[in-house]
């Protein structure tokens, strides 16, 4: 195994941690989920994955980055709905935040059920 590929190992898996832990509360998890999608994104550039997949990985970090933004912002300002004067559709802003979620929860089975795939042919 070449240092390029152990780096993308040991990415890939600490980013599926901090994604994994910061799911627990998705809010103070953004601290965790958007540095997380980031190290697997590079990880999956690092492991030298067909285009597909690193444009895929690079959606996601795109789409979480973004919704951590309006997150961000949007609590800046005093957030939505209730007292603060803002309507409820500003949520919409927030969507791409749970889409990434939901593409990096998606891409991870995929990726578990092909790594056990090819884990079961390589010992029959």
């Amino acid at each position: 195994m070449n240092t390029r590929t152990l780096w993308s190992r040991i990415l890939g898996i600490v980013g599926g941690i901090a994604m994994l832990l910061g799911s627990l509360d998705p809010l103070e998890g953004s601290l965790l989920i958007l540095p997380g999608s980031g190290l697997v994104a590079v990880a999956v550039y690092l492991g030298g994955k067909d285009r597909r997949t690193v444009l895929y990985w690079t959606w996601v970090f795109g789409l979480i980055a973004v919704g951590v933004g309006a997150l961000f912002g949007l609590s800046a300002v005093g957030g939505i709905g209730g007292q603060s004067g803002h309507s409820l559709w500003w949520g919409v802003l927030l969507l791409p935040y749970a889409a990434g979620w939901l593409l990096a929860l998606a891409g991870a089975v995929v990726g578990l059920a092909r790594f056990w795939k090819a884990r079961r042919r390589a010992h029959a």
